[in-house]
């Protein structure tokens, strides 16, 4: 009996139940376990410096696009709110045909686009960064579609754009989006009505047979130096220029006219 027990007590230590789960492969020894941990817990991937450095640059782009798309609708509200309705009680324009509804849809269209790309860039979310790309590729084949009609209508879209800008004139005291607009036109390119700065003849409240104190006069945008030396723009610099001679309203306000130089700057 001592041999025998001191032979058992040589061989090694082994457990039916050890080598019942080893065959069936339900686990597995600790030292294999402690070897290769990522067999259990797989790493995600790591980004390059240059993968960075273009999420962030993308996040920072669409970022500024952002704040321009919120600046342009701010000014499209702005715009819609501060008209006021006319003393007959009536809107002077409707909100389908108005020009700063074009600033809100703009402002709209560019902040939802651009917040797609913010988020998309910083939280890494395929479907916004879907939505993004998609997005810039519509507006851009938009952008291509309505070149080449430009292109290809050009002399019937000249003498529309003719025809609004004599419209523009004859509205000019009517609303003041158009108001503006023209004004912005005429300092911007340094002109005077359509043709030349007689076309405001047209207008019933410049003609010379008005009574208002406008008569035979043009917008003070239509003047070379509305500040007059001064500090504060003149609003009445261009009074009493059509009465005038060719040469003397050469010298105060613009002569030439707002077609030729608004067709060169289109194109």
């Amino acid at each position: 009996l001592s041999a025998q027990e001191s032979r058992l007590v040589e061989l090694p230590y082994s457990s039916f139940d050890d080598d019942d789960d080893d065959d069936d492969g339900h686990s597995l020894p600790e030292d294999t376990a402690e070897q290769d941990p990522g067999v259990w817990h797989p790493e995600p991937p790591k980004l390059s410096p240059f993968s960075h450095c273009m999420r962030y640059l993308a996040f920072l782009w669409n970022l500024l696009f952002l704040l321009l798309g919120l600046l342009v609708l701010a000014v499209g509200v702005w715009g819609l709110l501060a008209k006021g309705p006319l003393p007959g009680g009536e809107r002077g324009v409707p909100l389908g045909s108005d020009p700063m509804l074009l600033f809100v849809l703009a402002g709209l269209g560019a902040s939802a686009v651009s917040l797609a790309g913010c988020l998309g860039a910083f939280c890494a979310s395929p479907c916004l960064l879907r939505f993004f790309l998609g997005a810039v590729l519509a507006f851009g084949g938009l952008e291509v579609l309505g070149g080449l009609l430009l292109l290809l209508a050009r002399r019937r879209l000249r003498d529309r754009l003719r025809d609004l800008l004599l419209l523009c004139l004859l509205r000019y005291q009517e609303d003041p989006d158009l108001q503006f607009l023209v004004d912005e036109v005429q300092r911007s390119l340094q002109c005077c009505g359509l043709e030349s700065y007689r076309d405001w003849e047209s207008n019933p409240y410049f003609n010379c047979s008005a009574p208002g104190a406008q008569a035979c006069g043009v917008p003070a945008s239509c003047c070379q130096d509305p500040l007059e030396k001064g500090s504060v723009p003149n609003a009445q610099c261009g009074f009493g220029v059509l009465g005038l001679g060719a040469a003397a309203a050469g010298a105060l306000v613009h002569p030439g006219g707002c077609g030729a130089a608004l067709g060169t700057w289109l194109r």
